[in-house]
């Protein structure tokens, strides 16, 4: 069963399960899940807007999919759970932020930690097929994830948004120009050298909060 969130996303869920689009989005990755093995478990579809009410949001980092392996993938974008090695994107980040902020390297690459600092990890799709990167492209979930992100840009008064390759860029006309925008490639192995080493997302995220008078995040 798909577990909603039960904190202050109420109001925008109670607006999308009206439409048509997401009514019909439930109904195929229900089907999915009966005749596929998808990722992540169906209870952790939603789990960052579990942890992270927009109440709680400083940064929003937009993934691209959930990762299509066994155990990694747990409802938080570019995360994997605890005790599973880092797939090569999240490599990426965590060696641009030791870079960036001189932090001691992470020993886990659950990113929790981050989401209940403020940190909303959303991907752009929110399920895969088992193995098959990209499965549940032109499902609906672009539309949800784009109500979500106009959702965010006008509840909250500052956010940092952070866009990590053309795919995440596309979704800058949503965001009101009263929010912060740090744009760089995206941390795969194919375009991480093309800009993103050397981009600094980590220290310029805190530094637009602390402008802001909010606090930095705990990288």
């Amino acid at each position: 069963m798909i577990d909603f969130p039960r904190n202050t996303w109420s109001e925008f869920f109670s607006s999308e399960k009206e439409k048509s689009y997401f009514k019909e989005l439930l109904k195929r990755v229900e089907d999915e899940y009966s005749r596929h093995i998808c990722y992540p478990p169906k209870e952790s579809i939603f789990e960052v807007y579990k942890i992270c009410p927009p109440e709680n949001i400083k940064v929003v980092i937009l993934g691209q999919d959930p990762y299509h392996g066994p155990d990694q993938a747990h409802g938080l974008s570019f995360s994997v759970n605890d005790g599973v090695d880092f797939p090569p994107s999240l490599r990426n980040i965590l060696k641009e932020l030791e870079s960036d902020i001189d932090t001691a390297p992470r020993l886990t690459g659950n990113l929790e930690d981050w989401v209940k600092q403020g940190v909303f990890l959303l991907n752009n799709v929110l399920t895969v097929q088992k193995g098959i990167p990209d499965s549940h492209r032109n499902m609906g979930w672009e539309t949800f994830t784009q109500n979500t992100i106009e959702y965010i840009s006008s509840k909250c008064d500052f956010i940092v948004f952070i866009l990590w390759g053309a795919k995440a860029e596309e979704k800058a006309k949503l965001i009101d120009s009263r929010h912060c925008i740090l744009r760089s490639a995206h941390p795969s192995p194919l375009s991480s050298y093309r800009g993103f080493f050397g981009s600094k997302p980590f220290s310029k995220a805190n530094s637009a909060l602390t402008e802001r008078n909010k606090t930095p995040i705990q990288w």
